[in-house]
């Protein structure tokens, strides 16, 4: 009788399957642990805090319809740059959420989806959103300091980093702890927002777009910009 040869192995997992599992594995975990001892009204307050929804009117409305603190040159200037991140923001991710497809937590719950690639996970469009803002608010905080201290508030000066940075670290980081996403779509994130402030604090600011349009209109070049 001739005996049979055994099975060849299954075929190990690639490194990429290995690091979702991985993933996967860490971002159960860490949502088993602190779900039941964090108020969901908490982590709930978070999330629409970073939430487009919110971000776009306030800045819109801070701009058309401005207090009586932020009616200067310098908050305008702040307030279009960081309305110019939002946009850039939105068109990274939508494209990228889209390309990649990687589904939501199997345990994620009571979700309002706005658009059809809010189900995809990676990356975490909040995470990016609030640090793009605190990345652009800390590139910007000389005009923050200076404005802070002619209205006598030196104290809420030396704490406003600290309570921008917490802000958006206690978000980012709430999106794993409230089951929407995984932790390597939060650190994808985060990530993107960094590089999204530096390149509208460097690249494609208000001040050169204002130079870009000053020049097309010198030189009779048909512009975007009405």
């Amino acid at each position: 009788m001739v005996s049979k040869s055994p099975p060849p192995p299954p075929p190990s997992p690639s490194l990429l399957r290995r690091i979702i599992d991985f993933d996967t594995a860490i971002s159960h975990r860490l949502y088993t642990l602190t779900h039941p001892i964090l108020p969901y009204y908490f982590l709930k307050t978070l999330e629409i805090s970073g939430d487009g929804f919110l971000f776009f009117p306030l800045i819109l409305s801070l701009l058309l319809y401005p207090l009586a603190f932020s009616n200067t040159v310098n908050s305008n200037v702040l307030l279009i740059n960081l309305l110019i991140g939002g946009v850039i923001d939105l068109l990274l991710i939508g494209p990228l959420k889209h390309f990649i497809r990687r589904a939501r937590p199997v345990y994620n719950k009571n979700m309002f989806v706005s658009f059809s690639v809010d189900n995809w996970s990676f990356p975490s469009g909040h995470s990016s959103r609030v640090s793009m803002i605190a990345t652009i608010l800390y590139l910007y905080f000389d005009l923050i300091e200076e404005f802070l201290a002619q209205n006598e508030n030196d104290l809420f000066v030396d704490y406003f980093m600290v309570i921008v940075i917490g802000w958006a670290a206690t978000t980012a980081f709430s999106r794993v702890l409230l089951g929407r996403h995984f932790v390597f779509d939060v650190v994808a994130g985060v990530l993107l927002g960094v590089v999204e402030g530096i390149f509208v604090f460097r690249v494609f600011d208000y001040a050169t777009l204002t130079s870009l349009f000053n020049m097309a209109k010198f030189t009779n070049i048909p512009s975007v910009f009405p």
